[in-house]
């Protein structure tokens, strides 16, 4: 490999290499920060800062299923469970999960926390007919 160094003030400013070189470089250091990347979210993970969501609940999620009947059926709750725990009746949370009621902010905001997933998660997929969240 050659290289070339340019000097300014007796001190190296800049290298100038073979542009294959350069390539490999970046691939490298394209491949360390993807080995970086991959042990920072695996340490996040196993700490429990973060959590691996299986496909089914991504591809549930994608194809329009009901945020919260999908979050809820992940956690292992049913309908009376999660009713219960934000303080609603199970008609309104079957009436949510259907779309055919909207749900508060307020309500969204319970929901969320008591499946441990932010609003975004439980408004970003919500089908068209309940996209709405009122105030």
């Amino acid at each position: 490999m050659s290289i070339q160094v340019i000097e300014r003030n007796g001190k190296p400013e800049w290298a100038i290499l073979p542009y294959e070189e350069y390539l490999r470089l970046l691939e490298q250091a394209e491949t360390l920060r993807d080995i970086q990347d991959y042990d920072r979210i695996k340490a996040a993970v196993e700490s429990g800062e973060e959590e691996v969501i299986p496909a089914e609940v991504a591809y549930a999620l994608a194809e329009g299923e009901s945020p919260v009947k999908v979050w809820r059926e992940y956690r292992q709750l049913t309908q009376p469970q999660l009713a219960e725990w934000v303080g609603m009746s199970v008609p309104y949370l079957s009436q949510i999960e259907t779309a055919k009621r909207k749900a508060s902010m307020k309500v969204m905001v319970a929901i969320a926390k008591a499946l441990n997933v932010t609003v975004d998660d439980l408004i970003f997929f919500i089908p068209k007919a309940g996209r709405e969240v009122s105030g």
